[in-house]
C-alpha cells in the first residue's frame, strides 16, 4: 500500500504566492493514470492561481477560507465548502482575497503536469488579455512575474 501523508510531502511554492502539494500524481509517492489530486495553500490577501487553461477537466474544492473564481467569462466569490467544476480548455483563475490563507483541493484527469506549472516557475505564463483571453471584468489582477 502506497500512502502519500501531507505532513510529508514539501511541495513547490509558486510565484503568484501559492505552495502546491501533490497527493496523487508528480512529486507524489501515489501515481495514477486517469487522475491527478493536490492540496494548495493560498496566500492571504491575493495568493493565487493565475489565468490559464489546459486540456484536462478539473475541480476545485475549497477547503477553507474566501476567494474570487474566474471561469471564462464569469466571476463569483467562493467559499469554504464549495466545489466548482472547470471544462476542458476554459480559462481559470482562483485569487484569495481573504486574511488568512486559502485551502483548496485540485482533481483533474487524466492525470499528467500541466503546463502552466512550469510556465510560471520560468516566469513566461502567457498574460491574460495580450496572449490569451482577457480575465472577466472586475477581476484580481493575474501574477505572472517572478519574485
Amino acid at each position: 500500500m502506497t500512502i502519500a501523508d501531507l505532513s510529508e510531502i514539501q511541495g513547490r511554492t509558486y510565484p503568484a504566492r501559492r505552495r502546491t502539494q501533490n497527493l496523487v500524481g508528480g512529486l507524489s509517492p501515489v501515481q495514477a493514470k486517469n487522475f491527478s489530486v493536490g492540496n494548495v495553500t493560498l496566500e492571504p490577501k491575493g495568493g493565487q492561481v493565475p489565468w490559464h487553461n489546459q486540456e484536462q477537466e478539473e475541480v476545485y474544492f475549497i477547503v477553507e477560507g474566501e476567494g474570487e473564481m474566474c471561469l471564462g467569462e464569469e466571476r463569483k466569490a467562493v467559499r469554504t465548502g464549495q466545489a466548482v467544476f472547470i471544462p476542458s480548455k476554459v480559462f481559470h483563475q482562483l485569487t484569495n482575497t481573504g486574511d488568512k490563507p486559502m485551502r483548496m483541493i485540485y482533481v483533474y484527469g487524466p492525470a499528467g503536469d500541466v503546463a502552466h506549472w512550469k510556465q510560471e516557475l520560468e516566469g513566461t505564463l502567457p498574460k491574460a488579455g495580450i496572449d490569451v483571453p482577457a480575465l472577466p471584468a472586475g477581476a484580481q489582477p493575474q501574477c505572472t512575474k517572478k519574485p
